[in-house]
């Protein structure tokens, strides 16, 4: 039995030593498991980390070659403003028409509002008891009806009284009103009557080639060119009547209008946008280029509005005043003069000339080398040769500060303007109410009709007011409705007009409005 106890101790022994060695096993793979698993899942977030870095890198570039590519927009931009300064003017009518500054004498008719309406009258049957009836009747109703009926006849009679009383207060404001509405019709008539001579006066003494009007008149057509901001616009201006001839003293941009910047490029190496500077030559070429164009420009705008053949010859000088960066000096160079006559100017088709080779036809003097201020011979000495003859002087850019702020009108001035405006445009226009709201009408067929219009100042326009306009436009048949807001609209008021018969009107459009249809250049500033 003992041996037989040493075997079953031996073999459990070696049984327990055997599930150890393969718990061991086991426990050693588990680990080796558990380390290649933490191995791949920390080569995993590398990659990811590589991957996330490489990813951010790309980006990273994307952005600033995107911002390279933004400032190359703005310097092409830059140059096709630049390059079309001539183009751009051969399509718009620079003559002004005079009669378009007048105003139509029209005084909107006489309204009473509720003056105009009778009080109601008392009426007997409003106070007038009834009849007793049946048992009423017989029961002493005949004594109490007669006593309703005095006491009826009194509260008529005092009825009466405070109608009449009322009536005659009514028909005197009415009349006092009516008073006041001719006074005021009359001097807002004899107003737009002299305004109108003046137009007239105006006009006449242009056609008429009476110097200073004539130069009022061309000073009214360039101001009217519109160029870069950076351009300076400021001018003078001299007409010789005997000798059918106009003098131009304009002042050009300085050279420093030209990008000098050609182009933007982003370095991934360096990490840096660089810029690529433009040829000198280049920058020469295009400055000659914007002179010649500066100078046909404006020798065709006022050929161009001169419809009474005012004007037979055009004399230009083109100066720029700067300082000399050799010298640090300020200088006035001629840096482009010209001659022109009118039917030879008229003759030159435009559109399709190079415009440095067009002045060189016309025998211009022009700068080598306006870009280091190389001046060139007048052809015509601008003090001299104005001799007695009126001169004027404008600066367009310093007349914008004398804009009138629509922001900072007063209210009957803000709603003058916005009448005249409307007047201007062909509506029928009636008085002002508060808020200020106007009942217009258009007096167009098929599209014409009631117009209801209401103008906002001091804070964007919310859904609610372009709501309740529309409200107002339904209610009162009208055919559309005109919203004025120089201030903008919120969001939600274009949604709440959406598909109905409202025309929203913010601040930039009224100023285009006004200097299309009122000639009225105007500015919006917050006070």
């Amino acid at each position: 039995m003992g041996i037989i106890r040493d075997m079953q101790r031996a073999h459990a022994t070696q049984t327990a030593a055997q599930q150890r060695a393969q718990t061991a096993a086991e426990q050693q793979r588990q680990l080796i498991r558990r380390n290649a698993d933490l191995a791949a899942a920390a080569a995993q977030r590398a990659a990811s980390d590589a991957a996330r870095q490489r990813e951010h890198r790309r980006l990273y570039a994307e952005a600033r070659t995107a911002d390279a590519a933004a400032a190359n927009a703005d310097v092409r931009a830059r140059l096709s403003d630049l390059d079309g300064l001539l183009l751009s003017t051969l399509d718009v009518d620079d003559h002004i028409d005079l009669d378009r500054f007048k105003k139509p004498v029209q005084v909107p008719p006489f309204d009473p509002g509720k003056l105009g309406r009778p009080l109601p009258e008392p009426s007997w049957d409003s106070f007038a008891p009834p009849e007793p009836r049946g048992v009423g009747k017989i029961l002493g109703g005949e004594r109490i009806h007669q006593q309703q009926v005095e006491a009826a006849k009194r509260a008529y009679q005092d009825a009466r009284a405070r109608w009449t009383d009322g009536e005659t207060r009514r028909l005197r404001q009415l009349a006092a009103r009516e008073l006041q509405y001719e006074e005021n019709r009359s001097r807002y008539e004899a107003k737009l009557i002299s305004y109108n001579a003046e137009v007239d006066r105006f006009a006449a003494a242009v056609a008429g080639a009476d110097p200073e009007s004539v130069v009022e008149y061309f000073a009214m057509v360039l101001g009217n060119s519109v160029y870069p901001d950076d351009f300076p616009q400021h001018f003078r201006l001299a007409f010789l009547p005997r000798q059918r001839r106009l003098l131009v003293e304009y002042h050009l941009p300085p050279v420093e209008v030209i990008p000098v910047i050609k182009d933007y490029r982003y370095d991934r190496v360096r990490d840096d946008l660089m810029a690529v500077p433009r040829d000198e030559g280049e920058v020469r070429r295009r400055y000659t280029e914007i002179i010649s164009m500066v100078a046909l420009r404006t020798i065709h705008e006022i050929i161009e509005a001169d419809r009474g053949a005012l004007v037979g010859e055009v004399l230009f000088n083109g100066i720029v005043d700067t300082i000399d960066r050799r010298t640090g000096q300020f200088v006035r160079p001629c840096l482009a003069s010209v001659r022109a006559e009118r039917e030879t100017f008229a003759a030159i088709k435009l559109r399709r000339v190079d415009p440095v080779a067009c002045l060189k036809h016309l025998q211009a003097g022009l700068s080598a080398q306006p870009d280091q201020l190389e001046g060139v011979v007048p052809l015509t000495d601008f003090d001299s040769d104005a001799g007695q003859d009126f001169t004027g002087e404008f600066n367009v850019l310093a007349d914008i500060d004398e804009r009138p702020n629509l922001a900072a009108l007063p209210d009957i001035e803000y709603e003058q303007l916005l009448s005249d405006l409307f007047g201007n445009m062909g509506l029928e226009m009636g008085a002002a109410a508060e808020g200020p709201r106007w009942r217009a009408t258009d007096p167009r067929p098929l599209f014409g009709g009631p117009v209801v219009i209401y103008a906002a100042r001091g804070k964007a326009v919310s859904a609610a007011t372009a709501a309740g306009l529309a409200e107002e436009v339904t209610a009162s048949g009208a055919t559309k409705g005109i919203l004025v807001a120089i201030d903008g609209y919120e969001v939600a008021a274009h949604e709440a007009v959406a598909g109905r018969p409202i025309e929203l009107l913010d601040g930039p459009g009224l100023l285009n409005l006004l200097a299309e249809h009122s000639r009225v250049k105007a500015r919006i500033e917050p006070i």
